[in-house]
């Protein structure tokens, strides 16, 4: 089944999120506020998601989409289980705002099923917000480097380096270089299905971009060469 955000899209081809979510809401005769409120995300950034002036992350986006009563699939694509092989080079590529991350998604969708999986390409000086969220989550740098957040402290992790931690630690990563980083991220289902959360701190912030970083503390994984 082709996901509804592949319907519409940008002048790049890059399905137009915010176009998505605004119609939903619209049909569902949601206001904005209506819809922070049950997504606990702050109006002002749900308004810069809906102008695609914002990038939220597939756990914000998640919980949008449940405030919706939608799945994660309205905006995102996923292969079936007929079609679970992937190959390098002809899977579906798509991003969530033109300018922004691009996901290719490598999971399936099957009964039972409890884990995603997605290679993230990230754009330099990209920064997440911070969200705590049932369930876990793997990291693998496949190329660049990332400084990763988690519960205060600060990882700094180059190709090779990985991470695995439960969801409910807050955390939050950005690339911090002046090159793209490409990241294989692994997770529990549940981040998909509405329970991820955004720290109150978090949620206030319009621009998450421009967040600045309080806790200076660095743990290096692996130094870059």
């Amino acid at each position: 089944m082709t996901s509804a955000a592949l319907t519409k899209t940008d002048p790049q081809g890059h399905p137009r999120v915010g176009a998505l979510i605004r119609a939903r809401r619209r049909q569902q005769h949601m206001t904005l506020e209506a819809l922070g409120k049950a997504a606990e995300v702050s109006v002002g950034y749900l308004s810069q998601v809906e102008r695609d002036h914002a990038t939220p992350s597939l756990g914000t986006l998640a919980q949008i989409a449940a405030a919706l009563g939608v799945g994660i699939d309205y905006f995102v694509s996923a292969p079936t289980a007929k079609t679970a092989l992937t190959r390098a080079g002809e899977r579906n590529r798509f991003s969530l705002d033109g300018s922004s991350i691009i996901y290719e998604r490598l999971g399936t969708d099957f009964p039972g099923n409890m884990l995603s999986s997605f290679v993230m390409e990230v754009p330099p000086g990209y920064r997440s917000e911070t969200v705590a969220h049932e369930g876990e989550e793997i990291l693998y740098v496949l190329e660049g480097a990332i400084t990763q957040r988690l519960d205060g402290d600060e990882m700094i992790m180059s190709a090779g380096d990985s991470l695995h931690f439960r969801g409910n630690r807050p955390h939050s990563w950005s690339n911090h270089t002046d090159k793209p980083a490409r990241l294989l991220w692994t997770g529990t289902l549940a981040l998909f299905r509405s329970s991820a959360k955004p720290s109150r701190q978090a949620a206030a912030v319009a621009k998450p971009g421009l967040r600045p970083v309080k806790n200076k503390k660095i743990v290096k994984l692996q130094e870059k060469r």
